[in-house]
């Protein structure tokens, strides 16, 4: 049976679980020996990551994670002195179209560390947390690329995607919008959120992270311990 197709018979711990008696001795096996959050705790006692990457594209069997940047939220408050960011070396010339979009340069990417080493410190960050993302295709979907290609195994984890709260706001309050309204830098100023430079994976990783607390104040008022499942988008 197709292992995606395996997979969605199972809820995601019980996917964790099968893939761990696999998972060769690494980061790998230690990302995947952590329990996921429980979805009925209260976000105020969650280790929440708010993650973004920045990539040569938007496929991920042909193009690259080219940077990343994180920042962890707890007690539902934004951590700035846990905040990483650094860039992936690729051998590949950057399309152009690409560049111009967050800036990174072949000279800049080649400064960057491989993905075999980048890939484990982004699975240490993850390990038995939430992830954060606007868009979770992109974040999802490099990341279980990279994670079958060095590893053979599914990456699994309980996201959070603030698009996708966003669009759940728009549709139960009969909004009408356009895709281009649920973009992170379109959504901010609805919250009077500062505006920062787009495209860099750190400030659009705390930009989510802000966005974030704010529409969750939004959907919940006056319930300061609401429960990971009325986010979770997957």
């Amino acid at each position: 049976m197709n292992l995606n197709i395996f997979d969605k018979f199972f809820g995601k711990d019980s996917q964790r679980k099968r893939h761990l008696a696999k998972a060769p001795a690494g980061p790998m096996q230690d990302y995947l020996s952590v329990p996921l959050p429980n979805k009925n705790s209260s976000c105020q006692d969650l280790d929440i990551v708010a993650l973004d990457l920045e990539t040569t594209g938007l496929d991920p069997k042909r193009d690259k994670i080219l940077s990343y940047g994180l920042v962890h939220l707890r007690r539902m408050s934004i951590l700035l002195e846990t905040s990483k960011h650094g860039y992936v070396s690729v051998t590949e010339e950057i399309p152009e179209e690409s560049a111009v979009i967050h800036q990174i340069t072949d000279d800049v990417a080649a400064s960057g560390r491989p993905i075999e080493e980048v890939l484990p410190i982004l699975l240490e960050e993850l390990g038995g947390r939430v992830m954060l993302v606007h868009y979770a295709r992109i974040e999802q979907n490099f990341i279980d690329a990279a994670c079958r290609q060095l590893y053979g195994l599914p990456f699994i984890i309980q996201t959070v995607d603030t698009l996708v709260l966003a669009q759940r706001l728009f549709e139960i309050r009969n909004h009408t919008y356009q895709t281009g309204n649920l973009r992170l830098f379109n959504l901010r100023p609805g919250y009077n959120l500062p505006q920062y430079k787009a495209h860099n994976a750190l400030s659009d990783a705390l930009a989510t992270a802000e966005l974030f607390l704010a529409i969750a104040a939004d959907m919940y008022p006056t319930q300061t311990h609401c429960r990971l499942e009325r986010f979770l988008t997957n």
